[in-house]
């Protein structure tokens, strides 16, 4: 569900303009495999943009995904305290699913790429978890990603030169113990962003030294000095997300992007720094098959990996890459014990799972925190 709060759609990075045909009620079903998109149309009466977008009448969410809508004192309040920071956040800028759940939380706390749990848990039930996400480096994003709802430009403003100390004042009075900084791509930045997000990990652990800080990062075009020296500024948790299976790539990433190169960057995070713990995740529902996640999997535990999310994949709007299928919670509950069996040392997987949701889990701030302590008493 979209929220109150949802931008006008953006228009994808080098797309061509394109049409929309009124569809009758009775039309049939366009899936991505299927027919050619010239039978599809004069069956129907409609074509879709192109064989991967377009909504699927046939194809209806069901009710495990639906989400009440943002509302509340409390969500006011802090949008207002972060626009006044001139802070933003992936809740909005993404369209989050679950940003519905600030009415029972905390503090505002949502997912996908924005957190915030102000110890309400998912449910409101209060478990005391108390976590955040920033969105670095501006709301405008160099690529466009046929999943994404952020906007894109080639030239975006350029970054706020006092955002790192702005978000480590911000964060440090919040009382949150764990904290996810996560941005657009900037690919008009020569080192992608990196020293960016350094420079707000090294002011966030100056201002709060126990804070647990991980940093969402982009691939910064496979630049692996980029990737170093993030991973040598302070932050306890690296993650990239491969986002999708190898044959799904280039469908559903920006041509930039790549299986492999987000492999690179993983491998190398982990390799940078002893102790580093790493995290990806997984979008489902897009057309890939069973066998293919497997191996996604595998491929991510190869390079040791530590953390994995796995969520389903919401289709933002009509322009947007089409869902394939809506994953039952049966079928995530699976690939969280099927990830579990593969040695990655935490699984978060659900429907509404996103990134950042729920980063600041217990189990994972004592994972967090015993590698650190492993370090120091090897050190001694």
């Amino acid at each position: 569900m979209q929220s109150s709060l949802a931008r006008p759609p953006p228009t994808l990075a080098g797309s061509a303009s394109v049409g929309f045909v009124a569809r009758p009620r009775q039309a049939s079903v366009v899936r991505c495999h299927g027919e050619p998109a010239a039978a599809a149309a004069s069956s129907s009466g409609w074509a879709p943009p192109t064989p991967y977008t377009g909504r699927d009448p046939e194809l209806k969410k069901p009710a495990w995904l639906r989400q009440r809508a943002a509302q509340g004192e409390k969500y006011a309040r802090l949008r207002e305290s972060l626009g006044e920071l001139k802070l933003n956040t992936v809740c909005v800028e993404a369209q989050c699913p679950n940003i519905g759940e600030v009415a029972e939380s905390g503090l505002l706390k949502c997912s996908t790429r924005f957190c915030w749990n102000g110890g309400g848990g998912a449910g409101g039930e209060g478990d005391g978890i108390a976590t955040a996400t920033i969105m670095l480096l501006g709301d405008t994003c160099t690529r466009g990603c046929r999943f994404c709802a952020v906007k894109t430009s080639n030239k975006p403003p350029l970054p706020d030169a006092l955002e790192p100390l702005k978000t480590a004042v911000a964060v440090a009075s919040w009382g949150v113990d764990y904290v996810v900084l996560t941005s657009v791509d900037r690919d008009d930045i020569p080192d992608g962003g990196s020293g960016h997000f350094a420079e707000t990990v090294r002011a966030l652990k100056e201002l709060k030294p126990g804070i647990l800080v991980e940093c969402l990062t982009s691939d910064f075009r496979g630049d692996l000095e980029a990737v170093a020296s993030l991973a040598n500024s302070g932050l306890d948790v690296y993650a990239h997300n491969i986002e999708t299976v190898r044959s799904m790539q280039k469908i559903v990433r920006d041509p930039r992007a790549g299986y492999d190169q987000s492999l690179s960057v993983l491998e190398h995070a982990k390799a940078s720094k002893e102790g580093m713990v790493t995290k990806s995740s997984i979008m489902l529902g897009l057309g890939e098959t069973d066998e293919e996640i497997k191996q996604t999997m595998a491929d991510l535990r190869a390079i040791d990996v530590d953390i994995l999310t796995l969520g389903q994949y919401l289709q933002p709007t009509e322009r947007h890459l089409r869902v394939r299928e809506y994953v039952t919670p049966e079928k995530f509950d699976f690939w969280k014990k099927y990830g579990e069996s593969l040695g990655f040392v935490y699984v978060a997987s659900g429907p509404l799972v996103r990134s950042s949701y729920r980063a600041g889990e217990i189990f994972v701030q004592n994972f967090v925190r015993q590698k650190k302590a492993e370090l120091v008493s090897a050190a001694s």
